[in-house]
């Protein structure tokens, strides 16, 4: 039967030893969030993601494998179905055909353009998702090169776990409004890839 690895961090912190490899912490590294682990092990981690293997907490900056591309956002006075009392922030990606580069699945190979629009409320929330938007895209975060879950298309340019309203109404299930969570969702999504508004 497999250890749950929630049981396993737990008896690795009670005992002293490190979650990552499970011994005795060598040349003990406490990170900021007060989880300590083996300096080399860490270290190893931290070579393929800056965050806490126990809380997901990002230490540095991380930077994604988005293709070179635009976000560009304009005010509309249309009103989104939860949020009639303000405007809409209309957010434009726009992206070129081009290579992979050796941080994609399969260097070389040609991925055509694409354009998506996404849609938030023009309240205080919302323009701080908006910035939080911004930070993301210019981390590389929001999209990437891959398989395109809902076509099922390999080599193209894919949505990176960052969800965004691409419809103004017909609710979650419709990638729209109403969505009284979506906000909070959001940001905690944006958290998860080390963006907050303290860094």
């Amino acid at each position: 039967m497999m250890e749950n690895p929630a049981s396993r961090t737990k008896h690795a912190e009670s005992t002293g030893d490190c979650a990552i490899c499970l011994e005795k912490i060598q040349r003990k590294k406490t990170l900021k969030c007060q989880h300590s682990f083996c300096s080399e092990c860490i270290d190893s981690v931290f070579s393929l993601k800056p965050a806490c293997p126990i809380c997901n907490t990002f230490h540095g900056v991380y930077t994604g494998t988005q293709p070179q591309g635009t976000m560009t956002v304009n005010s509309s006075v249309m009103k989104l179905p939860g949020f009639e009392k303000c405007g809409t922030l209309v957010i434009q990606y726009t992206f070129p055909a081009g290579i992979q580069g050796p941080e994609h699945p399969n260097p070389g190979v040609r991925y055509s353009s694409t354009s998506r629009t996404a849609y938030l409320p023009d309240c205080a929330e919302g323009q701080k998702v908006l910035r939080l938007l911004k930070k993301a895209f210019d981390r590389r975060l929001t999209f990437t090169v891959g398989r395109s879950a809902t076509t099922g298309l390999n080599n193209v340019i894919t949505w990176n776990d960052i969800h965004h309203k691409t419809s103004i109404d017909g609710g979650p299930q419709c990638f729209g409004y109403p969505d009284p969570a979506y906000l909070f969702r959001v940001q905690e999504e944006l958290r998860l890839k080390g963006v907050t508004e303290d860094d």
